[in-house]
């Protein structure tokens, strides 16, 4: 029975597929014949060489309805397309056997679909001899140092940073952030660079021929974005970067670093009753674990506090949740401001716990650190932290391992206080109104949301405060958020969700490959920047023609998501 019903399932997704070919075929079609003719103003570069090798990702969807809806807006649209352009690439890095060349026949096959009837820009990998010579003998710290000149470049530009661009790279691919200085390393890295290296050659040659009005590149962390973002802003190209939403299949554009999170949110801005009870209702769902992130569902089930940790916990004073993030994730690129790692704040956390034994602390491990049914598994986890440093064996630690689906929300109403690294709950915790003490910069730590020390010790001096009062809070209660960290946190959420999560729901739907889509049936006219809010506002964006922008593209807050029948063909 179990394989009948694999077999139904697996021709059932080739159905589905094969529909979701036909509709990128049509809608291609459609733009192509109906498309405005360009009317002299500076086209637009579209670069996304890391969020899929072949179907669909919600960012290569998001870029490709951006394109198309530009397109028939009458800008002219450039994709700069890889056939086969470097060495090694991010997602098709083979992390058993970094000799194997990823499978860019498959890449091929899904760019030559997407981007029918565009204009394209293609380039393949060339080795440059000279950079390679440079290369060869050094240390895994040179190379992440390592920088060399780009000819063509203005007078007076530096050299390109190529150890640098690519650092975030290398530890998502070998998900961890400490790398071993062991040759398969080494090879990795010096391959990542002569790639890199040849993308911003080919790029370059790109912008001073076409002069771009603006690129739009994924995430602009993984290497082959991140070396295009720093030509283009050399050459004086503006950068616009993108990354999923909070909402379900929504984007979040920004002239900023997308992974960072810029918003800028007026001092006057409060919500009104009507956006109080749109943001509690979201919340309801969030609570019980009922929300997705880039197409994943990290709490398939959530639940309470059992009798046996209830009886435990009641033998401590008070309890402190610590919440972690995974280590090689894109947010790490900002968040190590106050600690160099994660692990280094987790040290001294283990320092905090060995001298409060009348405190239960409960560490909590990131579910994406084993993400069910991908390969995202950590390689350098909490979970082998907590085993190593023997943390489980104290008697007043708590672990909860990425795999049990226990409510954090529950945690934080028994907490004396809240730790966290950069972790979303943090933000959550303020909201219902517990102190938060935050270790590395988060995107909510751009307002006084959270407590937030400036260095190490004052960490440190900030946790030992909270743990020893007493003043104003009974033994076992919360300590409570101040008014401003819950009034800017709910100010915060509300942009994040409403405003800033431009929604693509009416073109896409879900695969069953976590993180990929596939397209609705919709006309070209719903591509139309007039017929969609989030279409409209990414274009005016991108064409810089709305000043109350700033550096992040926001909804205006009478704008919602259409109606699904709007999308869909009559």
């Amino acid at each position: 029975m179990a394989e009948h019903k694999n077999v139904i399932t697996r021709l059932q997704t080739r159905i589905a597929d094969w529909q979701n070919i036909r509709r990128i075929r049509r809608v291609a079609s459609q733009v192509a014949a109906n498309a405005r003719p360009a009317t002299g103003q500076q086209p637009v570069i579209f670069f996304n060489a890391s969020a899929r090798l072949e179907g669909l990702s919600q960012n290569a969807a998001f870029s490709l309805l951006s394109s198309w809806s530009l397109r028939l807006a009458g800008v002219r649209v450039i994709h700069f397309v890889s056939r086969a352009g470097m060495s090694r690439c991010v997602l098709g890095t083979n992390r058993s056997d970094f000799s194997k060349e990823p499978p860019c026949e498959r890449c091929y096959a899904q760019s030559d679909l997407i981007y029918s009837g565009a204009e394209r820009r293609e380039f393949t990998f060339q080795r440059d001899p000279h950079l390679e010579a440079a290369l060869q003998g050094l240390s895994l710290d040179e190379l992440s140092r390592f920088e060399y000149p780009l000819p063509s470049l203005p007078e007076g530009s530096p050299g390109i940073p190529l150890g640098e661009l690519i650092i975030p790279s290398m530890r998502w691919v070998l998900r961890r952030h400490h790398l071993p200085d062991d040759e398969p390393t080494r090879f990795l890295f010096r391959e990542y660079i002569l790639s890199a290296y040849h993308v911003a050659r080919e790029f370059l040659a790109l912008v001073q021929e076409v002069n771009p009005a603006a690129a739009v590149v994924f995430n602009g962390i993984m290497y082959p974005e991140a070396t295009v973002k720093w030509v283009a802003r050399q050459s004086g190209v503006r950068v616009i970067t993108h990354e999923i939403g909070f909402q379900r299949f929504s984007a979040f554009f920004t002239e900023g670093e997308a992974t960072a999170y810029p918003l800028h949110i007026p001092d006057e801005f409060e919500l009104s009753d009507v956006q109080n009870q749109r943001l509690n209702d979201y919340l309801e769902n969030r609570f019980q674990g009922k929300f997705t992130m880039a197409g994943i569902r990290f709490w398939p089930e959530m639940r309470g506090l059992d009798d046996d940790f209830l009886k435990r916990a009641a033998q401590f004073k008070q309890i402190v949740p610590v919440f972690t993030n995974v280590v090689f994730d894109t947010s790490q690129v900002h968040a190590n401001t106050v600690f160099p790692d994660m692990f280094a704040w987790l040290d001294l956390v283990l320092e905090v716990i060995r001298s409060h034994p009348e405190t239960l602390f409960v560490i909590r491990a990131h579910p994406d650190e084993m993400r069910p049914g991908t390969r995202k598994k950590s390689n350098e986890s909490v979970q082998e932290w907590v085993e190593r440093n023997g943390v489980s064996e104290l008697p007043n630690v708590v672990f909860i391992p990425p795999t049990e689906y226990i409510s954090s929300y529950e945690l934080i109403s028994k907490a004396r206080f809240v730790m966290v690294y950069n972790s979303s709950i943090g933000l959550e915790a303020s909201l219902l109104g517990v102190a938060v003490v935050c270790g590395g910069k988060a995107r909510y730590t751009q307002y006084p949301t959270v407590y937030f020390p400036s260095t190490a010790d004052e960490y440190r001096r900030t946790v030992e405060t909270f743990l020893n009062t007493t003043a104003g809070v009974e033994q076992g209660q919360p300590i409570p958020a101040p008014e401003e960290f819950q009034r800017n946190a709910r100010r915060f959420l509300y942009y994040q969700f409403f405003r800033a999560s431009l929604p693509f729901s009416d073109y896409l739907e879900s695969h069953n490959v976590p993180g990929f889509v596939r397209l609705r049936s919709f006309s070209w006219q719903c591509l139309l920047p007039e017929n969609s809010p989030a279409l409209q506002v990414i274009t005016a964006g991108i064409l810089g023609k709305d000043p109350d922008q700033n550096a992040t593209f926001l909804l205006g807050d009478e704008d919602g998501p259409l109606h699904p029948t709007q999308a869909r063909d009559h």
